[in-house]
């Protein structure tokens, strides 16, 4: 079989990449071809485009950029005809992948989704779209199935979630191994996670930082993003006394006491290494304005929103500053807190529904194009 499959960002490649392989073990003629990553090129996805030459976040920058876009989106469609696959599968990226998908639909192709677009969060319309143009869609958050079947009547798997699988097979590193490779101390660590993105990054990573001289019983890292290079981030750094890693954000919180992260995946990948985390969140300021007047969620981080209430602090906009961010640290650094926040944790991976989210996905996806 021929598979297209289109991610647009970090944690959609490392999505793709494990669906792939379990894609590859079923279908012995398996071919790939699409748009994503490092990650999913590396498990054999011929690579048309990177995500880090598409990716715009935020109203205004998404305006922005709209001859690109609009280039890139023609540019996908040429692709997929000249492949002809026998399925199109998007990954998240809902702004790009549903204008292809609704193209795919009308000329033909099967089109699978995996890793739902979040229109339970804003313009929860698309659902008309999705009902259209998506022949099977694959969540991975335990209320979506609710949100598609029982309120809008639209039939979806919930397969449990795939950083479960991601994190719990990964091969475990030693503390002190860690902290010799990458020339830390003995001190515990505080993991700085700003984000993948050049806007999320810039926009974050100065505020974090901003509370390392208050905490010198601790050393700070920070996970480089791997589609940046240390180059963007040493104008944040400056004289900071802080470390970096890069491609290692995995082991990084492994061995972490707590951690400052900015809103998206990566709260949901610090809450099942049980790492105690403050959520940070800054956009530019028309963007957020917009956001904040179509999103009617009660919180933005996936931690909270899968429990429904506040297991993790979010800082959002002008509450993202040194004297709050300083404060909310402390907390989640003294004993009664954290023991609060793991408790949690356990019953947020519950909810997850386990193991076998790739295999689960894979499986469904051949069985259906067979």
């Amino acid at each position: 079989m021929k598979y297209y499959i289109i991610a647009g960002e970090a944690s959609g490649d490392l999505h793709a990449s494990n669906l792939i392989k379990e894609l590859s073990k079923i279908d012995k003629d398996a071919a790939f071809r699409g748009w994503g990553g490092d990650l999913m090129q590396e498990v054999g996805l011929q690579l048309v485009k990177h995500y880090k030459e598409q990716s715009f976040m935020g109203f205004f920058e998404v305006l922005a950029n709209l001859p690109k876009i609009y280039s890139n989106i023609k540019r996908c469609k040429e692709d997929i005809q000249s492949f002809q696959p026998d399925v199109v599968i998007f990954i998240d990226y809902s702004g790009f992948n549903l204008r292809i998908a609704k193209w795919a639909k009308a000329n033909k192709f099967r089109t699978f989704y995996y890793v739902s677009p979040q229109i339970w969060a804003s313009r929860e319309g698309r659902i008309e779209a999705i009902k259209r143009d998506i022949d099977e869609m694959f969540v991975i958050l335990p209320f979506e199935k609710e949100f598609y079947e029982k309120k809008h009547g639209y039939p979806v798997h919930f397969v449990g979630h795939p950083l479960v699988d991601a994190i719990g097979s990964r091969k475990q590193v030693l503390p002190e191994d860690f902290r010799k490779e990458n020339g830390l101390d003995e001190r515990e660590i505080i993991a700085l996670l700003p984000g993948s993105r050049k806007q999320e990054i810039t926009n974050m990573l100065s505020v974090m930082l901003s509370v390392v001289d208050d905490f010198p019983d601790y050393q700070f890292v920070i996970a480089g993003a791997p589609s940046q290079d240390y180059n963007f981030y040493e104008q944040f750094i400056g004289n900071n006394s802080v470390h970096f890693v890069t491609g290692k954000t995995y082991d990084l919180l492994s061995v972490s006491k707590a951690a400052l992260v900015t809103s998206g995946t990566a709260t949901l990948e610090t809450a099942l290494f049980k790492v105690p985390e403050v959520v940070c969140y800054k956009g530019n300021w028309i963007s957020y304005q917009i956001a904040k007047r179509i999103i009617t969620l009660k919180y933005i981080s996936l931690v909270n929103l899968i429990m429904d209430k506040e297991v993790v602090k979010e800082l959002i906009q002008s509450e993202l500053t040194t004297k709050n961010l300083k404060e909310e640290l402390h907390k989640i650094l003294t004993k009664e807190t954290r023991k609060q926040i793991f408790l949690d944790y356990f019953k947020l991976e519950k909810k997850l529904g386990g193991r076998g989210a790739s295999k689960k996905t894979a499986q469904l996806i051949f069985e259906k194009i067979s």
